[in-house]
């Protein structure tokens, strides 16, 4: 199995024995194996590390209701989390693996999502409810139950990975290949419905931070729209077929770097979410060459890759503007998101 990659795999793929499974085993005896086994040829999400099952997420269409909670769940059409759990890698790793659960509540069409914890499950509680998910009741079992509905709230994580684009700035921000392969790279799969693309990349963390020099990044403020927009190759001939934009990311925060007292409140900053390395961030802060830091939220990528051709000939992008950070309009952004053949079910209007 490739390294560092959630991946899609089939339960009857997965070792019972692997001792990742043992406190699963524990918490739901006897009931797990019987259980387990009844899965065969259904999918989870598996995240391997150095060769170490590290990771486990399974996803359940469900139509019924629960009268073991208080109060209950009525009968109705939602997704289930039914079995997560992920080894202490701190909230990285479960960003990801909340990407992968709301990108399937939007574009399979549930209106609501729910998860089970034990009560001492308090990182991973803190992290869900970070992206919108509420206590809803307990089980009978003392399992808290908490549920996220699909309504809106205008905060970006509350909201991930759905997008408003009415009354904010909308723009394209180019990144070169090299960078643009750490934060959106290609490790992708297609489900069987609908051919959805997923990525399940280890770099795709939900949450980035970005360095450039740009002018016209300070401008940005919580809430606005990024078109993320990959430059061509140096090998390629052409920008025309060979620039394109790739994904949707949501504005968090911006900063230069001298809002901040000294290195180390710099790095704490920049923290997981950045693709360079603590070298890397340190030569930065010495040179000041990328004084422009963006947080930045990844809503989706693009279904259909955007070419440079396409954005200027159907998206009425200006041939002659700078492409490294270009201001868009509503209709260039909304014919950006036509093309890319997003769901428009990621799209609050």
């Amino acid at each position: 199995m490739e390294k560092d990659v959630i991946q899609k795999v089939k339960f009857k793929t997965l070792d019972i024995n692997d001792p990742f499974f043992t406190s699963l085993r524990q918490a739901y005896a006897p009931n797990f194996e019987q259980w387990f086994q009844k899965k065969d040829n259904e999918d989870a999400y598996i995240f391997i590390n150095n060769g170490v099952l590290d990771g486990f997420l399974y996803l359940k269409d469900e139509d019924e209701g629960d009268s073991s909670v208080q109060p209950p769940l009525i009968k109705k059409r939602r997704l289930k989390i039914g079995t997560f759990k992920i080894n202490s890698h701190g909230t990285v790793l479960g960003q990801r693996f909340i990407s992968i659960i709301l990108s399937r509540m939007i574009q399979e069409d549930f209106s609501e999502v729910y998860v089970t914890f034990f009560p001492n499950q308090k990182g991973l509680i803190k992290l869900f409810e970070k992206f919108g998910f509420k206590l809803h009741g307990k089980k009978n079992n003392g399992e808290l139950v908490y549920v996220k509905l699909l309504d809106f709230s205008d905060d970006p994580h509350l909201d991930y990975p759905r997008i408003k684009i009415d009354g904010c700035k909308k723009v394209l921000m180019s990144i070169y290949p090299k960078f643009h392969t750490k934060m959106f790279p290609d490790a992708r799969l297609n489900t069987e419905r609908n051919h959805i693309v997923e990525d399940l990349s280890f770099t795709n963390t939900v949450e980035k931070i970005y360095l450039s020099k740009m002018r016209g990044i300070s401008d940005l403020n919580k809430g606005d729209l990024i078109v993320i927009y990959r430059t061509k190759d140096n090998q390629a001939q052409s920008a025309e077929y060979s620039s394109v934009a790739t994904a949707v990311c949501t504005v968090l925060d911006v900063k230069n770097m001298a809002d901040f007292k000294d290195i180390d409140e710099y790095l704490m900053y920049c923290g997981r979410g950045s693709i360079f390395t603590e070298e890397e961030l340190r030569r930065f802060y010495l040179n000041k060459q990328y004084p422009y830091i963006i947080k930045m939220l990844y809503n989706f990528p693009l279904r259909k890759r955007v070419i440079r051709q396409k954005l200027i000939e159907n998206a009425g992008i200006d041939r002659n503007a700078y492409p490294g950070f270009m201001p868009l309009n509503e209709q260039q952004f909304r014919k950006i998101i036509e093309l890319g053949e997003v769901n428009e079910s990621f799209i609050i209007d």
